[in-house]
């Protein structure tokens, strides 16, 4: 027997993941962030942040928003590992540990 699946919060998740690309496409168009100082909130790897962040936030299993948000890591551990060592020596070993608790305890759920 064929276990039934709930995937409204897939499509939810999705849709505000769109609406909120969408949004912030129209805004850079108006407002320009790049003349703003912010030309970082359009960057590609940017938007698997957001994908992520959005995954986590809507969807009830967190697995899809740990990927993206592990794969946001991956392509950006430089830039997080300067400014984590600009701040403190003892920020990226907290960093990790965090990280670390929050995938656990996502995986746990």
């Amino acid at each position: 027997m064929a276990k039934a699946t709930n995937h409204k919060d897939t499509y939810q998740a999705t849709a505000v993941l769109l609406i909120f690309l969408g949004a912030l496409y129209l805004l850079d168009r108006w407002l320009d962030f790049g003349s703003l100082g912010l030309p970082w909130l359009m960057r590609k790897d940017m938007m698997l942040l957001y994908a992520a962040v959005i995954f986590l936030w809507f969807k009830s299993d967190k697995s899809v928003g740990i990927i993206l948000a592990g794969l946001w890591l991956i392509q950006n551990i430089g830039l997080v590992v300067s400014l984590l060592g600009q701040v403190s020596s003892f920020l990226l070993p907290a960093a990790l540990l965090l990280v670390g608790i929050l995938l656990y305890f996502f995986s746990s759920r």
